[in-house]
């Protein structure tokens, strides 16, 4: 059976209780010694049909992995989304390059002059910093052109999808678009990082799955989860949620929409109509370029690419917007979450610094 033809035999298996529960592994993971119990009780399930339901979720690729999602910048991390031009004979082998760098989570192909698209996230130890880390991959990957595009403001970011399927492509919700909480950027303590290491690791799926992870943080599981919180009040973590894989939930199509703003126009303005739709995941504000005017960014995700249009159809006639662009991904070459201060990023940067291969 073919990979999209296994998908929809998936998404065919999955009952109302599935789709609610999906939602509430996403939304609103418990922080609790026994999250699945916390979470039966909302679905009016058992704790172990939970626990038997989230492993098949699993199995099946449908659910990516349940952890900490930890703001890059918080954590003393540098991160951009990059735009790299490369010749389309060489894309795939640029895109290996690229997916060696462990701080690239997010690495596809896009249709448009700039045709692979990634995040990078550097942390507070490197040498060359993000710009000397972004001048090395462009060397190394033979790449026409490369351009920086920097979060410049953050107007969302909430990757909520609806499978219960009661949202229609145009929906906005009247929830602020970004509840931003204080971040800090007060350096971690040597605890606090090991807990970040322990906390972005999968959850295992047993009715106390945090008991494993305080053990090997040298904690009690009550004082795990008193630090958790601390992480999401700080703001250093996001959230605490399950990730699922868009398209083998469902949500085949995505398109990364982005704006050119008028001169002397207010972005912030448009950013916050744009976040305001229920199908856009994430919109930030980037920098331009004489070869990129594009200043927003809006990810948009849906069943179908006419999903994706109608949505951004929608933002142009109430943002007033005309000019954008829809890049679509035409292939996944990575995506994985950032592992915070594990000792690949060093080993990477020391072989290119030695001129050694990737």
């Amino acid at each position: 059976m073919a990979y999209n033809e296994q998908v929809v035999s998936n998404l065919l298996q999955l009952d109302e209780q599935d789709r609610k529960l999906l939602n509430a592994l996403q939304r609103d993971f418990p922080l609790d010694e026994r999250p699945f119990a916390r979470l039966a009780e909302r679905v009016n399930l058992s704790e172990q049909e939970v626990l038997r339901r989230v492993a098949r979720y699993k199995q099946e690729r449908i659910v990516r992995q349940i952890g900490a999602i930890f703001d890059t910048r918080s954590l003393g991390y540098e991160s951009s989304l990059v735009a790299m031009s490369v010749p389309a004979e060489r894309e795939d082998t640029a895109a290996a390059i690229l997916n060696e760098h462990p701080g690239i989570s997010h690495n596809y192909r896009r249709n448009h002059h700039f045709n692979l698209w990634f995040t990078l996230a550097v942390g507070p130890t490197s040498r060359l910093g993000l710009q000397g880390t972004v001048d090395k991959l462009h060397q190394m990957c033979q790449a026409d052109s490369t351009r920086l595009l920097p979060t410049l403001k953050r107007y969302k970011i909430s990757a909520d999808l609806d499978m219960i399927g009661e949202r229609p492509p145009d929906a906005t919700t009247g929830q602020p678009a970004h509840r931003g909480t204080q971040q800090s950027n007060i350096p971690l303590t040597k605890r606090q990082i090991a807990l970040v290491r322990e906390l972005q690791k999968d959850l295992p799926l047993v009715e106390r799955p945090f008991d494993s992870l305080a053990g090997a943080a040298g904690l009690s599981v009550a004082e795990l989860l008193e630090e958790a919180r601390g992480f999401l009040a700080r703001g250093q973590m996001r959230r605490f949620a399950a990730v699922l894989r868009h398209r083998a939930a469902g949500f085949v199509a995505n398109a990364m929409g982005v704006w050119k703003v008028p001169e002397n126009e207010d972005a912030d303005r448009y950013g916050m109509v744009m976040a305001s739709f229920s199908s856009v995941s994430h919109c930030y504000r980037r920098p331009t370029y004489p070869d990129w005017p594009y200043a927003l960014f809006s990810m948009v995700h849906g069943r179908t690419v006419d999903d994706c249009e109608q949505t951004l159809k929608a933002i142009s006639a109430k943002a007033g917007l005309t000019e954008y662009l829809a890049l679509y991904s035409s292939k996944e070459y990575k995506k994985t979450r950032v592992q915070y201060f594990t000792p690949e990023a060093e080993e990477w940067e020391a072989r290119a610094l030695a001129g050694q291969p990737a």
